[in-house]
């Protein structure tokens, strides 16, 4: 066993959305995504996805155009086939969220 800090290892410069699994299961994965002033594509995935801001600002935007604004310490629950998109993160601060998807 290994302790580490979700914090460590943020890069100064991010040019891209950075992903990084920590932890893989059967039934689930855990992620850490490093954002700053990031939007992404539209997904839709398989499984559920339960995310949390731990640092910074966000926006997620729905399929049916619902806007959800995010901040330290919010989290959502988002059902698998949920079509989102991050449509804003803060440019001059990291967002670092912390991600669980599972079946």
């Amino acid at each position: 066993m290994k302790v580490q800090n979700i914090f460590f290892g943020i890069p100064e410069k991010i040019e891209q959305e950075s992903f990084e699994r920590l932890v893989t299961g059967h039934s689930a994965t855990i992620e850490r995504i490093i954002s700053k002033g990031h939007e992404s594509s539209w997904f839709d995935q398989d499984r559920n996805e339960w995310v949390m801001v731990l640092k910074g600002n966000a926006t997620l935007l729905f399929e049916n155009q619902t806007s959800i604004q995010l901040s330290a310490g919010d989290f959502i629950n988002i059902p698998a086939h949920s079509k989102h998109k991050v449509a804003w993160t803060h440019p001059d601060i990291e967002t670092i969220w912390l991600a669980v998807h599972y079946l």
